[in-house]
């Protein structure tokens, strides 16, 4: 028998106490195994499917433990999104309020680090843990709209009966992630919760234009940043005589080049300090300090493809994930966003190398999507340079490759949905990959 699935937008714009009610039904029939007219929106089956494989209880009160205040404050301090937190209240509040709802921003990890709204809807949220410093994860608290958009990398709204846990069923909530501009690396996450009968149609595009807005913001802040350094840096550039130089932000954004090819980021190890260092690309440099960057010469021709040695990829881990690579101009790592670290955890497993087509596949499901993947594989190349070679995809032949996977190869990288990790889970035991072939 072929299953309805419920316009639930529609439906709770209509009649709010109906939507609640056919929500529920089709909750409890789909959660109970039993046959049902109404199937759930393809976004909340598979969170669903997700969650119970990771065998929550949706009958069981969640447990919600909150961080401490000084690991809050650590949090909020090193996460971008602080300085888009008074532009979302801004543009958010006037309206919000008066609609009985909240405003949540959370960390790429679903932990809400602000909280905005009025005081009876703030007391609401509070009987359901949805407090700064609570683990709001789909891991922790099942399908929901802070968790489920993190893991799905897409805004999604989340309506009543379709949350997976009973006590928050009473609730309404749509998220969209925000990603940095830069990389397109996540950064966390802004959602609007409040009662279903709270909540208007346009509720998630209008979430989503405010994640858009501060993507906006933080591309704008970046290249005011950029265009500072580089106002600082032209002086010293220009007393130079013609020697190579390099002017970059403290994430290695290039702000000013002179007698150098340009390249729009070099990657910057995590232990650079004034004086003499190696950076990846580069090589030995003198290495002067800027405000809010660093002024780097190249002391000798950079390093060719084959000076590169090894790779160790560790993805054991359940959401830290990192590349390092050692060469002739030394060490460096690089820590990886959940898409790069299914991309070269997909090259390393298969060296012969992979087209854009097939790596679309394996990570939507949809060999359609190239353009997706060569605009990540483009991002790659920035920190890995001539490690990562094309036609096809591949990990460099002459590198020698290490992938560090956990001790139980189900728990690879677990954010992850794409096709091809979810077959590398199955494949067989964990541990640490053998040389060369990764």
């Amino acid at each position: 028998m072929a299953h309805t699935v419920v316009d639930v937008t529609r439906l709770a714009a209509q009649d709010p106490v109906q939507a609640a009610q056919v929500l529920g039904e089709m909750r409890t029939a789909a959660l109970g195994s039993r046959r049902a007219g109404m199937a759930p929106r393809a976004v909340i089956e598979e969170s669903w499917s997700r969650v119970l494989r990771s065998g929550l209880d949706p009958d069981r009160e969640p447990r919600i433990a909150l961080l401490g205040r000084d690991e809050i404050e650590r949090r909020r301090q090193e996460s971008p999104l602080r300085h888009v937190v008074p532009v979302l209240r801004e543009t958010l509040l006037s309206v919000a309020e008066p609609a009985h709802h909240i405003m949540v921003v959370a960390d790429a990890e679903g932990r809400v680090l602000w909280r905005e709204g009025g005081a009876p809807v703030l007391r609401r949220a509070d009987g359901m843990g949805l407090e700064v410093g609570a683990d709001w994860s789909e891991g922790a608290l099942a399908t929901n709209g802070v968790g489920t958009p993190l893991v799905a990398r897409r805004p999604v709204q989340v309506f009543s009966g379709e949350h997976f846990v009973r006590a928050l069923l009473r609730w309404t909530c749509a998220g969209a992630p925000i990603n940095d501009p830069r990389d397109g690396r996540l950064l966390g996450i802004v959602n609007v919760s409040g009662p279903l009968e709270a909540m208007h149609p346009t509720t998630l595009a209008w979430v989503d234009s405010l994640a858009r807005l501060a993507e906006a913001r933080l591309r704008e802040l970046h290249l005011t940043s950029l265009e500072r350094l580089r106002a600082v840096a032209a002086p010293l550039m220009a007393r130079m005589d013609g020697s190579g130089a390099l002017a970059v932000d403290r994430d290695g954004w290039t702000a000013a080049v002179a007698s150098l090819p340009y390249t729009p980021r070099v990657v910057l190890p995590a232990s650079l300090s004034a004086g003499r260092g190696s950076v990846p690309g580069l090589g030995p440099c003198a290495v002067e300090p800027l405000p809010g960057g660093w002024l780097l010469r190249p002391q000798e021709p950079p390093a060719e493809a084959r000076a590169v040695l090894r790779m160790v990829l560790d993805v054991s881990r359940p959401r830290h994930w990192t590349v390092t690579v050692s060469g002739e101009t030394g060490d460096w790592t690089h820590v990886l966003s959940l898409r790069h670290a299914e991309l070269l955890c997909l090259l390393a497993l298969d060296r012969a190398g992979r087209t854009a087509s097939t790596l679309a596949g394996d990570l939507f499901g949809d060999p359609r999507r190239t353009v997706t993947v060569r605009a990540e594989l483009s991002r790659m190349r920035r920190y890995l340079g001539p490690l990562l070679a094309h036609r096809p995809y591949r990990l460099h032949e002459d590198a020698e490759v290490e992938v560090r996977f956990p001790a139980d190869r189900g728990g690879l990288l677990p954010p992850s949905t794409a096709p091809g990790v979810v077959r590398a889970r199955a494949a067989g035991p964990g541990g640490t990959g053998p040389r060369g072939t990764g």
